[in-house]
């Protein structure tokens, strides 16, 4: 009789078991959410979670929120800070604003699926450090270290077996590589009044989306460029620094504005891949006169204003620069403009609510650079 146990495969099902936290961990996750809907204020950011600990008890008598400050100063996510009028206060570091980043990433592109070098890739093969898994033969000229060695082997073998192994030059053969190149991308953030009107919070989604899609590249793809900037009566250039800081102002929809310095920024860029994320969700009820005196008109879509931002589109198919609108409304008459706007561009147009935002643009980020991207 076989005393061996039997050994048998096939699947365990038992209860989900959450990752193991410390308390600075968990409430961690909380306080860069909170920090992320105050933009930046850490004082508002603590009443808020000392209010939740209250509902939840988050803390427990051995880990306070006195306690997760402290920690949050050791480890270097708060700083004393004196404000220009004398008085102190309390704000968050760089290393703070890269993980607020980080969690925007997790939380909006956490499906991405995870890919090779991380670079944009051509349709056409040639001299690049992108490997395709194809073969030819060697050529004159090509690097040796081009040369796939383990096949070249197979191939001696095969011809001329073990016996009398040798390798020739009709052996040898090189692996097809891809080309790399950049995209440049600028996304452009509504910031007039309506994006907090009408009780819906719009602006903290957009500004995540932002975050998210910062960090995507900077770390995913680190050779394409980001430019983000901010409209409302005027447009203006940020950092991915500020971005947790991020508010609206009391301001209309300078969309001509945006466009005219998003083309501006781009056309400095040297690679050819070029594209303009627009996140709105209003119409354009605002132009700057060539006098400096600003024109503005919220009722309706105003003709003068409308046929600006439909030769700012036009400007730039001439560019070969698309436009992506994500408009966070769904009013006909605004429907229509955008969908005109669209044409005028022949770029694409979504229509949605900040539910699932992160989702499209990262999605049609990575289909803009599979479609665009082509060897130089």
């Amino acid at each position: 009789m076989n005393d061996k146990k039997t050994l048998k495969k096939g699947f365990v099902f038992k209860s989900y078991e959450a990752p193991y936290q410390s308390p600075f961990e968990k409430l961690f996750e909380i306080f860069k959410e909170l920090i992320t809907h105050t933009s930046g204020d850490f004082d508002e950011a603590i009443d808020w979670l000392r209010e939740l600990d209250v509902e939840y008890k988050l803390s427990t008598p051995d880990y306070t929120i006195d306690d997760f400050i402290e920690d949050l100063k050791k480890k270097g996510y708060i700083k004393e800070e004196i404000d220009p009028d004398g008085k102190g206060g309390t704000a968050i570091t760089a290393k703070t604003e890269r993980a607020i980043r980080q969690q925007a990433l997790n939380h909006i592109f956490g499906k991405i699926k995870r890919s090779g070098q991380g670079n944009h890739k051509s349709k056409s093969s040639g001299a690049g450090d992108e490997h395709t898994g194809d073969f030819r033969n060697y050529q004159f000229g090509d690097a040796l270290d081009k040369v796939s060695m383990t096949e070249s082997l197979k191939n001696a073998q095969i011809s001329h077996g073990i016996g009398d192994f040798t390798l020739s030059e009709d052996d040898l053969v090189v692996e097809e590589t891809l080309h790399k190149s950049q995209m440049s991308t600028v996304l452009m953030i509504d910031i007039s009044h309506s994006m907090i009107l009408y009780g819906e919070d719009r602006i903290t989604p957009a500004k995540k989306v932002a975050m998210a899609l910062a960090e995507l590249i900077t770390t995913r793809y680190p050779k394409d460029t980001l430019d983000i900037l901010l409209f409302g009566n005027d447009a203006w250039q940020i950092e991915i620094k500020d971005l947790p800081y991020l508010k609206v102002g009391p301001y209309h929809t300078n969309t001509v504005a945006g466009l005219q310095l998003a083309m501006d920024l781009l056309r400095r860029k040297r690679n050819t891949n070029k594209q303009i994320f627009m996140i709105t969700d209003g119409k354009p009820s605002c132009l700057r006169l060539p006098d400096g005196e600003y024109y503005k008109n919220s009722m309706g879509l105003d003709a003068h204003i409308v046929n600006k931002c439909y030769a700012m589109a036009q400007q730039a198919r001439r560019l070969h620069i698309p436009i992506t609108t994500f408009m966070i409304a769904k009013d006909a008459y605004l429907m229509q403009f955008v969908r005109e706007f669209t044409y005028a561009n022949q770029g694409k147009a979504f229509y949605t609510g900040i539910k699932g935002l992160g989702e499209m643009i990262f999605e049609d980020y990575e289909t803009n650079r599979k479609k665009r991207i082509r060897g130089s």
